[in-house]
């Protein structure tokens, strides 16, 4: 992890940062703004807004599921901006490479497990009660292996190797019978995802189920959702005679196609967080394709700067206050600061305020960051 004192000399996509802090503003507490408004108006929309703040229980799609693949998919599209081959460069000149994603793959991973055991709990002194996989860490490994793919193949390459995970995955959850058990089983218990995990998978699982939603085979197809966001990259950097606005369109059209896909799956493979399906993949990169297309179409096409700034701010900075919040006590910070302001309210506007507020302390500090010219990535 580095920090740097001066904004990046290379341009970025200011789209991508838009959109990376517009999914990373969910986590935040973004989400407490729906029922705060319910409670404030009474509104039934309100109310079905806050119902996608929530994952699916099982199988299913809520707008809140999005977010941990949409984040995938940023970074592969960041990979893919600027695509280069390795494998035919000397030894001194892509081995530091190499080293910077490894340890970019460990640092993560450790950071996923601090993460897991945040929140005043502490990582436990004996190894089998830790819970290994993580968020960061599905984010590491798809992201880690997306890159060896674009280092050393082809585009053709890529494309059938994630075209294989998606069916290769099917076919093990639909089709490859479960010691013990039968083949097709999607179920917490019965799955083939469960079977792996409780056999391989060191260390607890989340919540102690029988399989952890970022657990050992469902990490596989998330490389897709990587490499989606890869291909994308590599369509946006590369000239073509339509225009951005083409660009735009085409990435619309793919992100319905995809969605159209992966929903005519659903009866035949469940689309579920979770197991994270193949059915799943698709319906997640048909909507991380068309959030892509409607950020690039404000933000670098239209210029829309002032819209996308306060994601930006978040954007730049992600991966830090993902953190940040298994670590530091923001609602104890926000009510300190606003508590008294907060209380003089009428009663139905306290929890809107409470959520503002909460809101504002963490995006002051990365605004504060931001002007410093302090920009931590890994």
């Amino acid at each position: 992890m580095q920090a740097t004192e001066t904004k990046a000399s290379k341009p970025r996509l200011a789209s991508l940062d838009a959109l990376r802090g517009f999914d990373m503003f969910w986590i935040l507490g973004g989400e407490k703004l729906f029922i705060a408004l319910f409670a404030l108006t009474g509104w039934s929309f309100w109310q079905l807004a806050d119902a996608e703040m929530h994952h699916s229980q099982w199988h299913g799609f809520t707008f809140y599921d999005l977010i941990f693949p949409l984040f995938i998919f940023l970074s592969g599209v960041a990979l893919g901006l600027s695509p280069k081959r390795l494998d035919k460069l000397p030894p001194a000149e892509r081995n530091p490479i190499y080293r910077h994603a490894v340890k970019r793959l460990f640092l993560l991973l450790a950071l996923g497990v601090l993460y897991n055991h945040g929140w005043g709990t502490g990582i436990p002194l004996h190894p089998d009660e830790v819970r290994y996989a993580s968020v960061l860490g599905r984010i590491a490994f798809a992201w880690f292996f997306a890159a060896l793919l674009v280092w050393h193949t082809s585009l053709r390459t890529q494309i059938v190797v994630a075209i294989g995970i998606l069916f290769g995955y099917a076919a093990i959850q639909l089709w490859l019978p479960v010691p013990g058990g039968a083949a097709g089983v999607l179920t917490p218990e019965g799955s083939i995802n469960a079977w792996v995990d409780t056999h391989f998978l060191p260390g607890i699982t989340y919540q102690h189920r029988p399989y952890d939603p970022e657990g050992v085979l469902s990490t596989l197809p998330a490389i897709v959702n990587a490499l989606v966001g890869v291909f994308v990259g590599r369509f946006i950097v590369k000239p073509h005679v339509w225009g951005d606005w083409g660009k735009a369109g085409v990435l619309a059209a793919a992100g319905v196609a995809s969605l159209a896909l992966g929903w005519s799956l659903d009866t035949v493979l469940p689309v579920n967080k979770d197991l994270w399906t193949s059915s799943f993949v698709l319906v997640t990169s048909g909507w991380s394709l068309l959030f892509l297309a409607l950020f690039f179409a404000l933000v670098d096409i239209l210029g829309a700067k002032r819209f996308a700034f306060p994601f930006i701010v978040i954007g730049v900075n992600s991966i830090i206050i993902y953190l940040g919040s298994a670590v530091m006590n923001w609602d104890y910070l926000s009510k300190s600061l606003f508590g008294g302001v907060i209380t003089i309210l009428p009663p139905a506007a306290q929890a809107l305020a409470a959520a503002v507020a909460f809101l504002l302390v963490q995006w002051g500090l990365l605004y504060w960051m931001y002007r410093k010219g302090i920009f931590i990535r890994i």
